[in-house]
């Protein structure tokens, strides 16, 4: 742009700042788990006492500098630390706003922007697998930027788009939320010792339908992988001839189960009707199908339950915590004290307008994303102008 000024990436982002942690004192820590691509915030996880790792401070910046976390999007910003500092994993750069050159919610969005990331990653070093990005590399990466006054209104506009989707995603969590604790209080603290046992099986079918994708290799995919339960729960559209292994049909009104490592549960719920034309999900998914819809929002609350996490947890076998895996029959063996049906459907009242409000705010997020990620583009590269009042 005619009116932007050329800047060496290096010299408009404070990269890599100076944070005074005192030794003895235990502070915000950030693992690289709590990093999720598409949202804007993370937030630490746990207190440690300062040793090795990267420092930062509230609304820095922390870019992933290693694959494959570079390239699954694992870039935030840091909110939410003890006292306003922090220190994280050794695998990030810190990216932050230097004063009267630019703002420190332009270098996020800046940060996110393909110009920056695929020049990152095109500079990896080390060997295969454990590659990192290099600080100095920044050095060799010139962009033409606008001054700090566009700088903020760029920002504001995109902020605007990510603290609506903040606020959907605190949203579901609430209800979320609030439908499990309804579960613990009626279904567990208030359980009657009348109600027989029964299994998850009794109520609940074991779907498998068996999909190859390579045999349509150009019929675009709804993929339920685990990394899309991850990265939000959103299913990746994929093209039949990059999805290598087999897959299973993915139903409407269905709870995806994942087998691997329990003792991090991924519990998918597809409430409601779902387009299920191409829609496919990982092996490592199990498909629990309510024999009657009614029992969805139990059955759902009941997988995500901390009974069933330890049970599930205790059945694993495998060669390590992270790959460790429950056999699909361990699922639907769960048992349980079946209430009366009228208790059932008073739960399923209850909750189902939060099930259906979950749904509505995730159609949201997807819309609001996709705005998101076409304007950040275009703002970033002057093809679209703010105006400055």
């Amino acid at each position: 742009m005619r009116d932007w000024q050329e800047y060496k990436f290096s010299n408009f982002v404070n990269i890599n700042p100076s944070v005074n942690l005192k030794a003895g004192n235990e502070y915000s820590f950030v693992e690289m788990k709590d990093l999720q691509d598409g949202n804007k915030f993370c937030f630490p996880s746990t207190e440690r006492k300062p040793t090795s790792g990267a420092r930062f401070q509230e609304k820095d910046t922390l870019f992933a500098k290693i694959t494959p976390c570079l390239e699954n999007g694992k870039i935030c910003q840091v909110r939410g630390l003890k006292n306003g500092i922090g220190f994280g994993s050794t695998e990030f750069l810190v990216f932050r706003g230097k004063e009267n050159v630019s703002d420190n919610d332009f270098v996020f969005y800046l940060s996110r922007w393909d110009e920056v990331r695929g020049f990152a990653e095109g500079n990896f070093e080390g060997t295969s697998g454990r590659q990192r990005v290099p600080k100095n590399c920044f050095d060799n990466l010139n962009l033409e930027l606008p001054d700090n006054e566009e700088q903020i209104q760029i920002a504001s506009i995109l902020s605007s788009l990510d603290d609506k989707i903040d606020l959907l995603h605190r949203q579901n969590k609430t209800l979320e939320q609030l439908a499990e604790t309804l579960f613990r209080q009626w279904f567990v603290e208030e359980a009657e010792d009348s109600w027989t046992d029964v299994s998850l099986s009794d109520i609940a079918i074991h779907f498998k339908q068996n999909v190859n994708p390579s045999k349509s290799p150009d019929i675009i995919f709804k993929h339920y992988s685990l990394p899309s339960f991850d990265e939000g729960k959103e299913p990746k559209k994929e093209i039949g001839k990059d999805i290598l292994s087999g897959k299973y049909q993915v139903i409407s009104n269905s709870i995806l189960v994942s087998k691997l490592n329990p003792r991090t549960p991924r519990i998918w719920g597809l409430f409601g009707s779902i387009d299920e034309e191409n829609a496919i999900c990982s092996t490592e998914f199990q498909i629990v199908k309510p024999k009657d819809v009614v029992w969805f929002s139990f059955i759902y609350c009941f997988l995500k339950s901390y009974q069933v996490t330890q049970e599930l947890t205790g059945a694993a076998s495998g060669t390590s915590g992270s790959h460790q895996r429950v056999n699909p029959q361990d699922i639907f063996n769960l048992t349980f004290g079946k209430p009366p049906i009228s208790l059932i459907e008073k739960y399923d009242r209850r909750t189902k307008d939060s099930f259906q409000k979950i749904k509505s705010n995730t159609v949201q997020i997807r819309t609001l994303t996709q705005l998101r990620d076409i304007l950040l583009p275009k703002l970033m590269s002057g093809e679209v102008r703010v105006k400055i009042n």
